[in-house]
């Protein structure tokens, strides 16, 4: 097995409820595929560099997880048909990365200046 991210860009107007009915649906593909899910983050609203569809931003959701070739085509032909999501990459990679949190938000007392 291999270790993959896929990340996920939802639609601006999509509710909280709605990502959590993403984030299950796309965790039940995985391991319905002899995948298994390792690390889950919720990345947020964030800007777009670029208009898609018609959308300035996109809420982010990032799947750090184990699994197969027919794994991935599985997640990915849901994903072509699913109206909520404005685009998703998946990146093989050869170890995971599970200690660093990239957008985590920072308190006002461990900024540095």
């Amino acid at each position: 097995m291999n270790f993959y991210e896929h990340t996920i860009i939802a639609r601006q107007d999509t509710s909280p409820a709605q990502i959590k009915q993403l984030q299950d649906k796309y965790t039940k593909i995985i391991e319905n595929n002899e995948g298994n899910l390792i690390k889950f983050e919720s990345w947020g609203l964030m800007n777009l560099s670029y208009i898609i569809k018609k959308n300035k931003k996109g809420n982010y959701l990032h799947f750090k997880f184990k699994g197969l070739g027919k794994t991935i085509n599985e997640l990915e032909k849901n994903e072509k048909i699913d109206k909520n999501l404005l685009r998703f990459l998946t990146v093989k990679v050869k170890k995971l990365d599970l200690e660093t949190d990239y957008f985590k938000k920072q308190d006002e007392n461990t900024k540095t200046k």
